[in-house]
Parts: C-alpha cells; sequence; structure tokens
C-alpha cells in the first residue's frame, strides 16, 4: 500500500520541481475573534462561537477561543485543544496545529486544506508553499487554514525512531529470497519492532490517531472558528478524511471538494492491487513519452522498456546496489524511486536519470529520490513524521485479516495484474498491522451522507496513486456526489495547469454552483 498523495498512495502531493526536489503537502485555514485590548472582559462561554449547544462534557474544547500569533510573511499560527478519547473526553487532550492566511478580499469563510498521506502536514503546506495549495481566487475569498492532523507534524504527534532507526527499518534489505519464509519472517519483524518502538515512544496517542477521531477534530476546528459548515478541500486520504467528516456530520457540510478520491469501501488488498495496477499504467506512460526522445535510457518499443525495468529490479533484488554514503539498493528502495518520481509528469525526467544511474551501477539517483519519498534530508535526518504517522493511522483505519490470509496466492494475483510492479509489490498486502501494538476496531464501507449539500469529488484517469474508478466510486455512492473528470496523468487535478479543473472547483468554493454533468476535462 503506497501513500495516498501518500495508505496505499502517494505522498501528499509532493512532486520534483525543475530546480529540485520540492515537497508540497496540504493546508487548513481557521478565524479567528479580535483581543479588544481588555476593554471589556471575555464573557464565559455558553455555547460554541457559532452558536451551537453541545454536551457539558465537550463544552471546554467547542467554547475555546484560538490565540493567533504571526509566524510569517501574512501568516498566523494557533493551537487547538482536541479530546484524547472523543468518546471519553475527560481522559485527557491532544493539541492540532494549525496555520492561516487570512482572505485578501470579500471574505466568504474559512477554508481547511489536507494534503493527503496520511501523514502529511497541512502546516507546511501553507507555510511553504500556499500558492502550489490553492489558487488566487480562494486566497481572495476565504482564510486559508493548514492544519496537522493528530498524529502528524506539529501536533501531537506519533514519534517511534530517530534517523538512524528509521534508515535501519526503511532502507535494511531482509535476508532469503523475497517471498520465501526467511524473508516474511524478517519482513514481519521490521515492522513488529518499528510498532513496538512507536508505542514506547508515543504512548497513549497512538491509539487515538485514527481517522474517524480526525473527523471529529475537524467538527471542532470548524465550529470555533466561527463557521456554521466545513469548508474543504482534501487532497488523496485527505478525501478519505473530508468523505468520513460528512458521512458523521452531513448536515454540517458547507463546500467540500475531494481530489484524487480514495473508495472508502475499498478493502487493503484491493487498494494495494489497484495502486499497482495504477503505477504499471503510470510507468508505461512514461515509457511511451521518454521512447519519443533522442535521450531516453531505453530502446525498442514500451513493452520491451517495461521488460528491462523488470529485470533492473529482478537484479537489485540479487545483487543490491551500495550507495556513496553505505547505504543498499534493492528492488524495494528501487520501486519507491520510480513510484516517487510517477506522482507526476513533471518528475519523469529524473525517472530517466534514475534509470541511467543505476544501469551504470550507481545507486546514488535511487537512494535520492526513495529519501524524498520519505522525508529524508542530504543531512540523513528526516523532516517530518510522515513515515511513522502513515502507519500508524492506517492501522487503525483498515481491519484486521482474517487470520493469516494467503499471501502468496494474493501477491501472484497482484503480480498477474501487474507484471513488471507486481512482483515486487505484492508481498505488501501483508501489512504487518496484526503485529501492530494497538488495534482499532474499524471497517471499510461506502459512505453516503444523506442528506449533505453537493460535494465535489474530482478524478484524473491517469492517476497512479488514487484511481480513477476510486472517484466514480465515491461520486456514486455520496447521496450529493458530483464528478468532474481529467483526462491527464499525474496524482490530483486541481490547482495545476487545466483551467476546467480549476474553474469548477472555484465557482463551487466561491459561488456554491457544481457542473450539471461531469465536464470530462
Amino acid at each position: 500500500m503506497i501513500r495516498t498523495g501518500t495508505t496505499g498512495g502517494a505522498r501528499a502531493r509532493r512532486r520534483i520541481g525543475a530546480v529540485g526536489l520540492v515537497a508540497a503537502v496540504a493546508l487548513l485555514l481557521s478565524g479567528c475573534f479580535p483581543d479588544l485590548g481588555g476593554l471589556f472582559p471575555k464573557p464565559a462561554a455558553t455555547s460554541t462561537p457559532t452558536g451551537e449547544q453541545v454536551s457539558a462534557e465537550l463544552q471546554p474544547f467547542y467554547s475555546q477561543i484560538l490565540e493567533w500569533k504571526g509566524c510569517g510573511e501574512k501568516l498566523e499560527c494557533s493551537t487547538a485543544k482536541a479530546p484524547l478519547d472523543w468518546d471519553d473526553p475527560a481522559a485527557g487532550e491532544v493539541e492540532l496545529a494549525l496555520v492561516r492566511h487570512r482572505a485578501t478580499g470579500e471574505r466568504i469563510g474559512s477554508l481547511l486544506v489536507n494534503p493527503g498521506g496520511p501523514g502529511a502536514s497541512g502546516v507546511d503546506l501553507v507555510s511553504d508553499s500556499l500558492d502550489f495549495a490553492v489558487g488566487q481566487p480562494l486566497q481572495e475569498r476565504f482564510d486559508v487554514v493548514g492544519f496537522d492532523p493528530r498524529g502528524v507534524g506539529q501536533s501531537s504527534s506519533v514519534v517511534c525512531y530517530d534517523a538512524a532507526g528509521m534508515d535501519e527499518a526503511l532502507f535494511t534489505i531482509p535476508p532469503g529470497q523475497r517471498g520465501s519464509a526467511e524473508w516474511i519472517a524478517a519482513s514481519a519483524k521490521n515492522f513488529e519492532d518499528f510498532g513496538a518502538a512507536c508505542a514506547q515512544n508515543t504512548g497513549e496517542l497512538l491509539g487515538y490517531v485514527d481517522t474517524v477521531s480526525a473527523a471529529r477534530d475537524l467538527d471542532l476546528l470548524r465550529a470555533i472558528l466561527g463557521d456554521t459548515k466545513l469548508n474543504y478541500l482534501g487532497y488523496s486520504y485527505g478525501t478519505f478524511l473530508g468523505a468520513t467528516f460528512a458521512g458523521l456530520y452531513p448536515d454540517k457540510v458547507g463546500r467540500l471538494v475531494l481530489d484524487g478520491a480514495i473508495d472508502p469501501a475499498a478493502s487493503e488488498f484491493e487498494v494495494s492491487k489497484a495502486q499497482a495496477i495504477g503505477f504499471e499504467q503510470a510507468l508505461r506512460a512514461y515509457m511511451a513519452d521518454c521512447q519519443s526522445s533522442a535521450d531516453c535510457p531505453f530502446s525498442g518499443d514500451v513493452d520491451a522498456g517495461m521488460a528491462e525495468v523488470g529485470a533492473l529490479a529482478a537484479s537489485l533484488d540479487a545483487s543490491p546496489l551500495r550507495g556513496s554514503d553505505g547505504r543498499m539498493v534493492g528492488a524495494d528502495t528501487y520501486l519507491t524511486a520510480i513510484i516517487a518520481a510517477l506522482y507526476s509528469p513533471d518528475s519523469w525526467t529524473y525517472l530517466s536519470q534514475m534509470f541511467d544511474s543505476v544501469m551504470l551501477g550507481d545507486a546514488d539517483m535511487a537512494l535520492t529520490l526513495a529519501d524524498f519519498y520519505y522525508g529524508r534530508n542530504p543531512d540523513g535526518t528526516y523532516s517530518d513524521n510522515s513515515t511513522e504517522a502513515f502507519r500508524a493511522i492506517n492501522c487503525l483505519d483498515y481491519p484486521l485479516r482474517d487470520g493469516e490470509g494467503d499471501l502468496q496466492a494474493e501477491a501472484a494475483e497482484i503480480t498477474a495484474a501487474a507484471p513488471v510492479i507486481g512482483p515486487f509489490w505484492g508481498y505488501d498486502t501483508g501489512s504487518g498491522c496484526e503485529l501492530w501494538p494497538v488495534q482499532g476496531d474499524a471497517t471499510r464501507a461506502q459512505i453516503h451522507a444523506e442528506g449533505a449539500d453537493p460535494i465535489l469529488v474530482i478524478g484524473t484517469t491517469g492517476d497512479p496513486a488514487t484511481p480513477y474508478e476510486w472517484a466514480v466510486s465515491l461520486a456514486d455512492q455520496l447521496d450529493s456526489g458530483v464528478l468532474v473528470s481529467y483526462e491527464g496523468e499525474g496524482h490530483t487535478a486541481y490547482n495545476k495547469s487545466n483551467s476546467c479543473v480549476n474553474d469548477a472547483v472555484e465557482q463551487y468554493f466561491i459561488d456554491g454552483t457544481v457542473p450539471a454533468s461531469d465536464p470530462k476535462c
């Protein structure tokens, strides 16, 4: 399962820019209450800032007033408090980090944005790349608020390993032949040790980073920001968070855009298989484009190039390459490097460079792309906790497998569906969550959100991380779902180069109008 926008998916809309590796994640926004300089005492809160009545045990959370402080050019930061356990609000608190860019024109309200993952930081996205997160028309009309969900980034966060431990967990090559009992046992031990470190260093929070809890946090943020309904832009995994909110609070759905949609009813195996197919198709699209240029590392037709990519993977599985820093590149890291560059056609030139270097026995470009995917810095530190949060959230969000399952049969099915990527992907269906130190009670089911206002669902036909059919499924499930299709390559569609998608999204947020039918952008 690959990160969507980073599970089964992408790393929150990250892409590689022309000047280097540029990470982009998501954002969320909020409103605030002015400080009247002490002229009037603040009255005791008896309801939420929007006038809603809540239970006495939730009153301290829903009546809180955020304190905003400058934290960058035209940015303000704050921290909200939420219950650790929404079923027992007295059991403790978590902190939720926020950053806000105020509307530059006539303000409609707050717009909360999530970049995906799970595990991507909305605070980082708004702080570092506001223009990448939302277009200028939305910046004019909305306070754009970036937030880090529980478990992520600057909020109360999952903590597992130090940098050296992360390197060991992510880049150590299991002994034995792929798929053998020895190989599977070593991989399982790696995951089990990772979970044990998370439990030791994170504590009780590890059991409360599920998406349902995060969706309830969204309702809290909506209320204390002063919005009667939620305006929300979710990318990739952020679509699952937004759809979960809609299922819980259909009457509080304002204007929701879900871009790069996840099918909430898809099982872990279905997600892994669909993503393997998606990245295989994206690799073929890259190969067709590559072979139209004179400097492509591959010769022959697309099938011949794909076969060579698979042969390189098999060679690295048998004889890994050593990078200049001592880390080894086997088939898994090679595949991670490929995936990192397939999220956007803008990154395909880096993919060609990586293939060129591996063919010459040089592992460093593959490590650079894999480091980009994992958020690893050139000095060996990690820029965020997205990998830890990704595992922790997914292990609470997906139900445990029934028994051990037939891992070999599932791997064979994925290999048959994606002949080049599948042989090195299939065993990912054994996520190891049965070995995770805390267990969730999640189910995967359709979300209907009966009674909600229209919800815009965007799907890209060539999206490798969140395949187009998931957007079709989610739009069909939601009672008020409206599908916008983008015929193109890459992960997610809004705020890129397609004016058809951009216009549909921005007209919806600003005017509340949705297309009468799928515009098929």
